[in-house]
């Protein structure tokens, strides 16, 4: 009897949960389209702060601190910590995008590339409009001597929030070597 009991708390808990998921990717799915039509700057930056905000939530108090604890480490650039807090992320989470970010952001600042891009690999696999993401694909090749590689990756960034004035000056400097001269 006890079992039955405890299963059906577990079901019921589990139907309760599924439509809280199911909302937190309807708003960020909204919050994208409304990301991708805003039409200054100042509204693109409070999107992608809002867009960014729900990615950041693991659903977890100890995947939040470690999180939060990389993060930290990232803005005192002690890129040392931020791999190690990063990376027990996503040894304990490795479906949370947001963890393999802040590792590839940890090792881009200690300028491990092939690493960084195989975190941001893991990022996109799990969230291909991690725009982010896709800002470090690009940062890394055009550092490595990839330009059109690094072109491409600026793209699909505009693609997902075209008011990014770096991204443009980077897709600027990029063009002639990327794509060449238009006769």
């Amino acid at each position: 009897m006890d079992y039955k009991r405890i299963l059906a708390a577990l079901l019921a808990l589990v139907m309760i949960s599924l439509p809280v998921a199911g909302r937190a990717e309807n708003r960020v799915a909204d919050l994208l389209a409304e990301l991708r039509e805003a039409e200054t700057e100042t509204a693109a930056l409070r999107l992608e702060n809002q867009i960014v905000a729900e990615w950041s939530k693991s659903g977890s108090a100890s995947m939040d601190l470690l999180l939060k604890r990389g993060r930290d480490a990232l803005e005192v650039q002690n890129f040392t910590a931020a791999v190690e807090h990063f990376r027990a992320l996503t040894d304990h989470a490795p479906e949370f995008a947001e963890g393999w970010h802040g590792l590839a952001l940890a090792y881009f600042g200690a300028e491990r590339f092939g690493p960084a891009m195989d975190a941001l690999e893991r990022v996109l696999a799990l969230n291909p409009d991690h725009f982010p993401a896709l800002r470090g694909v690009g940062a890394i090749n055009e550092r490595v001597g990839n330009p059109t590689l690094a072109y491409r990756a600026f793209e699909k960034v505009l693609e997902l929030r075209p008011h990014d004035p770096d991204v443009q000056q980077a897709m600027d400097r990029l063009e002639r070597e990327a794509i060449g001269i238009t006769l």
